[in-house]
């Protein structure tokens, strides 16, 4: 019988070869693993326990720098209508508009003079001014273009500024409009104040929601790459256990790679969310078209983000690296103390 084979009822096993004086001594894959952690010549600092570069983990941050354009321009977006609503409604708030509409037989000038004397001194008013035959025209020329319209019966507007330190009695200038000039009619607003609340409000919603989504996409991709991640390195884990290392130690180390990671795609996509604003903003100052670009106007003012915005971006950018983070250390936790 060979010296490396022992007898016996069952198959034959195979014994280690006696080691010759002198010569190395041959280590096995777990040998190799644990000297290369704690120090073998292929040990380097610098090395983690997952890749630094890897096809899963550019899949995971382009992913992430995908998401965080998305949010960024939800929130950069939500917070410049809302600037722009909050504008609209301060200055609606603040005045009303009277109408005297042209009628046969009588004189639509002396209509409106008699109008704006009669409201002028009407209290909870602080200043009444008619606006000239042609701004009307100017402000029906962004939707309808450069046309005569000396031949229609386009009403004459007299703007009512409020007294914000008095009440108004709606009803009382109301009858006082109807005795200066018969075909007057009165706008106070409600109407536009309470529409443009409600598109507030269901903007700043529907930014929520779609945040909260992306935050959960986000989430779930990050959990699925740590588990991968975590199988990949299994030995290693083995290895850093058997020699004394900590769950929250092992966890530290997903969760420094997952914070690079996060980090690199949030701020790409922050970088290509301020871009986008750019060239949009660049794309419109350069529209010839002077309808399209005035109602982005009065949408989104001058469709320049500002140092909130920028904020908003940099805060979005932010939380999602924190969150990738923080996601793949709760599931290598999870998975190291038998919860999954």
């Amino acid at each position: 019988m060979s010296t490396t084979e022992a007898s016996g009822s069952g198959p034959k096993a195979r014994l280690p070869t006696p080691r010759r004086a002198g010569a190395p001594r041959r280590r096995h894959s777990g040998d190799a693993t644990t000297a290369t952690l704690l120090g073998g010549p292929q040990f380097r600092r610098e090395d983690g326990l997952i890749p630094a570069t890897s096809i899963a983990g550019r899949s995971l941050m382009t992913v992430i720098t995908i998401m965080t354009l998305l949010a960024a321009l939800s929130a950069a977006l939500s917070l410049m209508v809302f600037d722009a609503s909050a504008d609209w409604r301060a200055a609606v708030s603040q005045e009303m508009t009277a109408q005297i509409r042209p009628a046969a037989g009588r004189d639509l000038d002396a209509d409106v003079a008699a109008a704006v004397a009669a409201t002028k001194a009407f209290p909870g008013l602080a200043d009444a001014s008619a606006l000239d035959k042609a701004e009307p025209d100017a402000l029906l020329e962004p939707w309808l273009g450069k046309l005569d319209l000396a031949g229609l019966p386009v009403p004459r507007l007299i703007v009512l500024r409020l007294d914000p330190g008095k009440t108004l009695d709606l009803a009382g200038l109301r009858a006082a409009l109807r005795a200066a000039a018969p075909t007057a009619t009165l706008d106070d607003h409600r109407f536009w104040l309470e529409r443009l609340a409600r598109m507030a409000n269901a903007l700043a919603v529907g930014a929520a929601l779609i945040f909260v989504l992306i935050l959960v996409a986000i989430a779930t991709a990050v959990a699925f790459a740590t588990r991968g991640a975590m199988a990949g390195a299994r030995e290693i884990v083995d290895v850093l256990h058997f020699v004394g290392a900590a769950d929250d130690y092992i966890a530290r180390q997903f969760q420094s790679h997952f914070f690079r990671l996060g980090g690199k795609g949030a701020a790409i996509g922050a970088a290509c969310a301020m871009f986008v604003f750019l060239i949009a903003r660049l794309t419109l100052r350069s529209a010839t078209d002077t309808a399209t670009e005035m109602q982005f106007d009065v949408l989104f003012g001058s469709f320049a983000i500002g140092w909130r915005g920028m904020l908003a971006v940099a805060i979005v950018a932010a939380g999602i690296a924190a969150l990738t983070a923080l996601v793949s250390r709760w599931i290598v936790l999870r998975r190291l103390r038998g919860a999954e």
